[in-house]
């Protein structure tokens, strides 16, 4: 288990990593084609920070133009008022589905640059924006406090399989399978998953509240 300390440092690279996109991307918007000293100004960074995240700018700006790509949780479930996790989750992958395959391309080339990233990830330098996570926890917040945290994390990570451009590299390159089906295949997976977790808790919960104490014998 992450500590406070480490976990707040993960966090930390996330946001500065996150920082260096958002700055590469608004100068893309500007029609330049920044280089890694123009990124680094914008972002209020080192050069060599930059290069810490990004082996070099053509890494970068394969994958800024993504950074605005994918909605954040306010932007899909802000104001909504539904509480079935199961139709939030399968909601949620739909519009990441639909993400990924607009943006194959970029994506199968940054997912090949993160892939070659291995000294970075050992020295704990997030290679991946993680962009899905937000999207499940916030699907899955009108039933958090009937899982418990172990369950919780469990679904994440299960659901977390579903999203983003490694099953739809699955479906297409080792399956043969294209959008259409692809997406059918997946909302049934990830409405099975939640059931099956959110059942699997509530059966938990009932036989803990039927387990009756010992007679004290006072």
């Amino acid at each position: 288990m992450e500590s406070q300390g480490e976990a707040g440092r993960i966090n930390q690279r996330r946001r500065t990593r996150k920082d260096i996109l958002a700055a590469a991307a608004r100068l893309l918007r500007m029609g330049r084609s920044p280089g890694m000293d123009d990124v680094a100004a914008e972002a209020g960074v080192s050069r060599a920070t930059v290069y810490r995240y990004f082996p070099s700018v053509e890494a970068l700006l394969v994958e800024a133009p993504l950074d605005g790509a994918v909605p954040g949780p306010a932007e899909v479930f802000g104001g909504d008022p539904s509480t079935d996790p199961v139709d939030r989750a399968d909601r949620a992958e739909a519009i990441l589905h639909d993400m990924v395959y607009r943006n194959e391309g970029q994506l199968r080339a940054m997912l090949a640059a993160s892939l070659q990233r291995g000294e970075a990830r050992a020295e704990g330098v997030p290679v991946r924006q993680n962009r899905r996570m937000p999207l499940i926890r916030a699907a899955l917040a009108p039933a958090r406090s009937r899982m418990s945290g172990e369950a919780h994390d469990t679904l994440c990570a299960a659901l977390a399989l579903m999203y983003g451009v490694e099953s739809m590299v699955v479906f297409s390159d080792v399956l043969g399978i294209g959008e259409a089906q692809a997406r059918r295949i997946k909302s049934w997976a990830v409405r099975a998953l939640v059931r099956a977790a959110m059942e699997e808790s509530e059966a938990h919960a009932s036989s803990t509240r039927n387990v009756m104490p010992r007679a004290s014998g006072l």
